[in-house]
């Protein structure tokens, strides 16, 4: 058997071409508007976060599926220029995954998914992982059942486990409690939970739904407005940064790749929260998914 890889960062997730078109607004049902120029990005928030990651200073390693299509190679290149280990990326027979993006002229995005070979990503491909990580990301862009089957190994392994339960959906206690840090935007909060989220006290007692079903540690990302830290012991209101935003795609995508790399230098939850801020709102500030995440030099130079 060869020998076993040992990596910062194993990201189990999505890969997308995304299809990205900016608007002056969206369309309503039945309009037709005129956009400007298709742009072809990579993307999927598996991919973005591993990026992310890598751009702060990780060892990143990816698990996850493309198609045998032209998209395909163009995704695996993006991961590889940013030192993204891709040993674990296997071409299907079906499409690569794909996201259709409409940006406003306020920078807000509108996403409709296509799974593809993201839907082909399955249990069985975790059991034959030759991999050692210290921090494993999960999202909701792969089958639900591989994501809890993930967590599950994640924890036997000793990883620390992020989940960001993105696309927003219903989510089984057993994913809940196996996994160390959840970090859901409001909306998706709100609809883990039943709880309206509309200001930070109801965003506080939503997390702390979700830290009743077995979350440790909940990170709510709240745009402009920052982020809240919820354990069971305290809740931590961290300010955001001003900036001029461009487009929010990738955005919490940094902020998760900001927060694990932190955690990983050591830094304590509050500070790694309030340092993936940064990191949030510097993608923020350009077009695109994984062309918009900061490098750890960038992110540095900002807070300063």
């Amino acid at each position: 058997m060869p020998d076993m890889l040992k990596h910062d960062v194993l990201v189990i997730g999505s890969l997308n071409a995304d299809l990205v078109v900016r608007a002056p607004h969206f369309p309503q049902p039945g309009e037709t508007i005129s956009g400007d120029d298709l742009q072809i990005i990579p993307g999927g928030k598996g991919a973005n976060q591993a990026v992310a990651a890598a751009r702060q200073g990780a060892s990143v390693a990816m698990l996850g599926h493309v198609g045998k299509d032209s998209f395909g190679p163009f995704l695996l290149d993006s991961l590889r220029s940013n030192s993204v280990d891709t040993t674990h990326v296997s071409a299907d027979e079906s499409a690569t995954g794909t996201a259709i993006i409409v940006v406003d002229a306020s920078g807000q995005n509108s996403i409709v998914l296509s799974a593809g070979a993201n839907g082909k990503v399955t249990p069985k491909d975790i059991e034959t992982l030759n991999i050692e990580a210290k921090v494993l990301f999960l999202q909701l862009e792969i089958p639900l059942e591989t994501v809890i089957h993930a967590a599950k190994w994640g924890k036997q392994k000793a990883m620390i486990v992020i989940l960001n339960p993105a696309p927003a959906r219903e989510l089984p206690d057993e994913l809940i409690a196996n996994v160390d840090f959840i970090l859901p935007n409001e909306t998706e909060l709100s609809l883990l939970t039943g709880v309206p989220v509309t200001d930070i006290s109801s965003t506080e007692r939503a997390a702390r739904v979700l830290l009743k079903r077995g979350a440790k540690n909940v990170i709510v990302t709240l745009g402009s407005k920052g982020a809240l830290v919820v354990s069971s012991q305290q809740a931590t209101h961290v300010e955001a940064y001003k900036v001029d935003v461009v487009d929010t795609t990738a955005a919490g995508d940094a902020f998760i790749g900001g927060f694990a790399s932190a955690l990983l230098r050591g830094v304590e939850v509050e500070a790694a929260a309030q340092y993936a801020n940064a990191c949030g709102a510097l993608a923020a500030t350009k077009f695109g998914a994984q062309p918009s995440l900061p490098t750890k030099e960038e992110v540095e130079k900002f807070i300063k």
